[in-house]
C-alpha cells in the first residue's frame, strides 16, 4: 500500500477520517492525499426562474444579482474547502506524518475518486448532515461504496487504537480477497484476528473456516475462528458486543449477482449499526 486517499468535509467525522488515515499511514508508510470535492449544489444559487413575470429591465438586473451571488458562493465554498484541508493536513502533520498533500476539486465526488490512483480510500460513515440522520448512511459513502473497486475504510465517529480485528467471513470472493490482503499486509501485523462466520454449521462451512484460519496463521497472525447461528447482521453484531473488536473487516458484497449494483444488505446494515470502523473489500 503506497497511496491512500482521505475524503474530508465539514462533518463531525472529518477528524476521525484524519486519525484513521494517520493510523494506516503510520503502519504502512503510505503517502496521504486529502481530498475535498465541491459539488455543483454547493455553489448553485436560487432557482433561475425567480424572474418569471418581471419586466425585461428588472429581470436583467435580477439575473445579474443571481450571477454575482453564484460567484460569491463559489468563492466562499473554495475558501471553506481550503480551510478544511488546511486543518486536516495540520492534524496529520502534528501526528508525525510528512507525506501529506491536499487537493481541492470541483465536480462529482465519485468521478473524482475514480480518477485517483489510491490503494485505499478513507471516508466517514456520514457526511455533514450526520447529526440529523443517525439511522442513515451518508449518500456519498453509499455512492463511493457502490462504485469503487478499491478497499474502503469507513471511519467511525471517533478513533480508538486498533488492536483487535473481527473478520466477517462468508466464503465469498470478496471475503477471500480480504483475507489474502489481511494475511500479507503490514497494516495488520501484530493485530489479533478473529474470524466469524454466520449461519448453520455444516461440514462445508467448517472446512471453509478452517482454511481461512490457516491462511491467517500462515501469515503470522494470532487467529481464532467461530461459527455463529442466525442472520449475518445479528450474528456479527452479537460477536462484537460479547467480545469487543476495534475494526470490522468484511467483503462489500455477498454471493448474489444482484448485489453488484447496490451495497449488499448485510454490508449496509453493518455500516449503519457498527460503532467501530469497517474495512470493506471488493
Amino acid at each position: 500500500m503506497k497511496r491512500l486517499l482521505a475524503l474530508v468535509d465539514g462533518s463531525p467525522y472529518a477528524r476521525s477520517v484524519c486519525d484513521h488515515a494517520a493510523w494506516v499511514a503510520g503502519r504502512t508508510g503510505a503517502a496521504v492525499t486529502l481530498l475535498h470535492v465541491i459539488g455543483r449544489r454547493e455553489t448553485d444559487s436560487a432557482p433561475s426562474d425567480l424572474s418569471g413575470s418581471l419586466q425585461l429591465g428588472a429581470r436583467t438586473a435580477l439575473l445579474k444579482e443571481l450571477s454575482a451571488l453564484d460567484e460569491e458562493r463559489a468563492r466562499l465554498a473554495q475558501r471553506r474547502g481550503r480551510a478544511l484541508l488546511e486543518d486536516a493536513k495540520a492534524r496529520l502533520q502534528a501526528g508525525g506524518l510528512s507525506e501529506v498533500t491536499a487537493q481541492l476539486r470541483f465536480g462529482d465526488l465519485v468521478e473524482t475518486v475514480a480518477a485517483s490512483e489510491a490503494d485505499l480510500l478513507v471516508v466517514g460513515k456520514r457526511g455533514e448532515a450526520a447529526g440529523y440522520a443517525r439511522l442513515h448512511l451518508g449518500s456519498n459513502l453509499e455512492r463511493v461504496a457502490r462504485s469503487s473497486q478499491r478497499p474502503l475504510l469507513v471511519a467511525s465517529r471517533d478513533f480508538s487504537p486498533i488492536r483487535r480485528v473481527l473478520i466477517a467471513y462468508d466464503g465469498g470472493p470478496s471475503g477471500l480477497r480480504a483475507l489474502d490482503a489481511l494475511a500479507r499486509a503490514p497494516l495488520f501485523a501484530g493485530l489479533a484476528c478473529r474470524l466469524v462466520t454466520a449461519g448453520a454449521e455444516s461440514p462445508e462451512t467448517v472446512r471453509d473456516l478452517e482454511r481461512a484460519q490457516a491462511l491467517l496463521t500462515a501469515g503470522g497472525h494470532e487467529a481464532s475462528a467461530e461459527i455463529r447461528p442466525g442472520p449475518p447482521e445479528a450474528a456479527i453484531a452479537r460477536a462484537i458486543e460479547e467480545r469487543p473488536a476495534d475494526l470490522l473487516v468484511m467483503g462489500a458484497y455477498g454471493h448474489s449477482r444482484i448485489r453488484r449494483l447496490v451495497i449488499g444488505s448485510t454490508t449496509a446494515e453493518m455500516l449503519r449499526s457498527s460503532r467501530v470502523p469497517v474495512l470493506l473489500f471488493r
